[in-house]
């Protein structure tokens, strides 16, 4: 296996070493939004007006008598605070006041929102954005911006990263958190916004300490002028530096580099032609681990409109 394969498992290891037989669906409205290990299944237990056990299907269901986005949100929201308080998981550590959206599939509207911090417990699919700041160097050549993240970050601090990474927040499209990200993080004028280029995305499954990551990430380019110099305006990052793309292909590689960046980092070497064919030979299977399909391997556990109907006539006579 080479090298890069390697990382790619890395960053998938729950994709190929992950504890599915033990793991339970998580449904909302009847339809899969998540994956939930054991402990989580059992605290999420403790609150049987909150979740519903469905022995049928083997899945954790948000109570079928909250239909609405709102309802939703406040129960789980609810749920998710007493977790805190009772410092029951190490990710909720790093509350964040801020909310994700939970949805069936990308496009589909939101069922839900819930606390950063917490997706991960329940194997949210999270969507985030990363720009690849690059430039022509008149004596290294092609080289890449990179982050080193604060030292006070609740995630990976200290880590390198890409140069502009974010996550998407209730209320924010892509492009709007590129460009808020690109703002706050690195301080990019708008005028060099303008050279902003869709790259399409990433994917991956990855699980740590704090739980499943069935992550996508939307990758932009941004060729920068030699003489543009990133700096942070929000306080997340603790340094920048310029790197020659030969030693990203090597830092990468390394326990110092952000593992859930490491795909974007890998799809744009891959893309501009610094790994290919003839230095990876396993190039198609590395392509491949970097497009995941979550959406697919979450559309497995699905209820019928007549079995969500059948769930709420059953909670009402109980």
């Amino acid at each position: 296996m080479s090298r890069f394969m390697g990382l790619a498992r890395k960053f998938n290891c729950f994709y190929f070493n992950g504890d599915l037989h033990n793991c339970r669906p998580f449904l909302v409205g009847g339809i899969q939004v998540g994956l939930m290990q054991p402990r989580v299944v059992e605290a999420a237990l403790r609150h049987p007006d909150v979740f519903h056990f469905d022995s049928g299907s083997g899945s954790i269901m948000l109570h079928p008598a909250f239909a609405t986005y709102e309802e939703r949100s406040a129960k789980i929201n609810h749920v998710l605070s007493q977790w805190r308080e009772q410092s029951l998981f190490v990710t909720l550590k790093g509350w964040r006041d801020e909310c994700y959206e939970v949805r069936t599939g990308f496009a589909d509207p939101p069922l839900m929102k819930m606390e950063r911090a917490a997706t991960c417990l329940f194997g949210i699919r999270q969507y985030g954005v990363e720009i690849m700041g690059h430039t022509r160097h008149p004596h290294l050549g092609v080289c890449l911006w990179l982050q080193r993240r604060s030292l006070s970050k609740p995630t990976w601090p200290g880590k390198w990263d890409s140069m502009v990474a974010g996550g998407l927040s209730v209320g924010h499209s892509v492009l709007d958190t590129a460009l808020k990200e690109a703002n706050e993080e690195a301080s990019i004028p708008s005028h060099l916004l303008a050279n902003l280029k869709a790259a399409g995305s990433v994917s991956f499954y990855f699980e740590s300490e704090r739980g499943l990551f069935p992550n996508t990430e939307f990758v932009y380019d941004l060729e920068l002028p030699a003489d543009f110099v990133p700096c942070n305006a929000d306080g997340e990052v603790e340094s920048f530096e310029l790197v020659p793309v030969a030693q990203v292909m090597e830092r990468i590689l390394t326990p110092d580099f952000k593992t859930t960046s490491c795909p974007t980092a890998l799809d744009f070497l891959i893309r501009h032609g610094f790994i290919n064919s003839d230095n990876e030979p396993q190039l198609p299977e590395l392509v491949e681990l970097l497009h995941i399909p979550l959406h697919y391997l979450y559309s497995r556990h699905q209820q019928r409109p007549s079995q969500i109907t059948n769930s709420n006539n059953t909670s009402a006579s109980n």
